[in-house]
């Protein structure tokens, strides 16, 4: 029997029959290397395929490009996946564009064209999509009508260009966020309003409590941390969990606590932990494009970009636009492994590290975004003591 690994394990755990009945289990690997050696055995599986369906001989491009595809559909520049169904769903799709073309031809090129090519295959690719988007350009439509909000220019405190993934069946594409902050005097708490009102997942809600931890290691280590502050993803009416927009609530927070303006021709993804340490998160190619997308139908202006966690590169298998763009400079991709460099990218200053010397210990460089950060942190707890102060001082006269 072959199946599904979830299927399996509730299988024997619920059937108390079934694990009588198949009592080897062998879990296949749903991925191999990309390797040379390897990739020479993948076009051969390819070629099998082809005469094992009967279909028309594929030419090298052609090849090359379903390789790149089964690489894109395991997110991973140096992996291939081994979905038999696909690689044979889109062999025959591929088959069905070529005798299309082929039939528009005259007799004469019939002989030199009856083989799949590159164009097949694109076309075999854009009609799965073509197929699935209608939601997707729904939404986009929306953005750029300007029902949903998402600013792909000027300059704002507190508000962040984030990415999230929307998965439809086997379709899945990337949708900018607007993720706001607003701060105060307070005592310390960073309330996530997307858990306040159950629409935040648990490990969304873990990635927002890091940043209270983050705000606290580098700006008040030996002070109060007197401040409130609220996050939200704007315009969202479902369920938000993950912790791939850490990073773009962190630069949010950031950005109010500051009040320098972030660029929102820029957008960002990625995960961080409680050392402003940026970590890999899924589907970057979906966000990429989703941005993108967004960008290019607004037009692109050549400053508009994405800002991905530098363990993400190697994940990296975008479509053509987007690496057009890319080449003619019309659209940026940055990586980063620290939140600093992102505060850098979005502001345009340098972030600043923390003094090595016993004068400058505990301080960061004079006009670097940490360094107004750490100033309005300790502002905020100059006034929090003075309204202490003033409020004692009202109890003692009243009594």
């Amino acid at each position: 029997m072959i199946g599904d690994r979830h299927i399996y394990h509730l299988l024997k755990q619920n059937d108390a029959e079934f694990n009588k009945l198949f009592k080897v289990n062998v879990d296949f690997s749903e991925e191999m290397e990309r390797s040379e050696e390897m990739t020479h055995k993948y076009a051969r599986l390819i070629a099998n395929v082809q005469r094992q369906e009967k279909v028309t001989p594929i030419e090298r491009t052609a090849v090359e490009r379903i390789i790149e595809h089964s690489s894109r559909l395991v997110d991973h520049g140096e992996k291939i996946s081994l979905h038999m169904g696909d690689l044979r769903d889109l062999i025959l799709e591929s088959e069905f564009y070529n005798r299309q073309r082929v039939g528009q031809q005259t007799k004469e090129q019939n002989i030199q064209q009856k083989v799949i090519n590159l164009s097949d295959v694109n076309s075999a690719i854009t009609a799965r999509i073509y197929r699935m988007d209608q939601y997707r350009d729904s939404l986009y439509e929306e953005i750029i009508k300007g029902t949903v909000l998402i600013d792909t220019d000027n300059k704002k405190i507190g508000q962040v260009n984030a990415l999230s993934v929307i998965q439809i069946g086997e379709f899945s594409f990337g949708q900018p966020s607007r993720i706001t902050a607003t701060v105060r005097v307070g005592d310390g708490h960073i309330v996530d309003i997307e858990r306040e009102v159950d629409l935040g997942g648990d490990i969304h809600s873990k990635g927002v409590m890091i940043l209270s931890s983050y705000l606290g290691h580098h700006y008040a280590k030996t002070r109060m941390l007197s401040l409130d502050a609220n996050l939200t993803f704007e315009q969202s009416y479902g369920q938000v969990d993950g912790d791939s927009a850490s990073v773009a609530e962190l630069c949010a927070l950031l950005s109010a606590v500051s009040e320098i303006p972030v660029k929102q021709c820029m957008a960002l993804t990625g995960s961080v932990n409680q050392l402003g340490e940026v970590q890999a998160i899924g589907g970057v190619n979906e966000k990429i494009e989703g941005f993108f997308d967004i960008c290019n139908l607004r037009g692109l202006t050549g400053r508009q970009g994405v800002i991905i966690p530098r363990s993400n590169v190697i994940n990296l298998m975008l479509k053509e636009e987007v690496l057009a763009a890319v080449e003619n400079k019309l659209f940026t991709i940055y990586s980063i492994e620290h939140v600093d460099d992102a505060l850098s990218l979005l502001m345009g200053m340098e972030a600043g590290k923390l003094g090595g010397s016993d004068q400058d210990k505990g301080q960061y460089p004079e006009n670097t975004i940490n360094n107004i950060i750490q100033l309005n942190l300790e502002a905020y707890t100059l006034v929090k003591h003075v309204e202490q102060h003033r409020y004692d001082k009202v109890s003692d006269d009243s009594e």
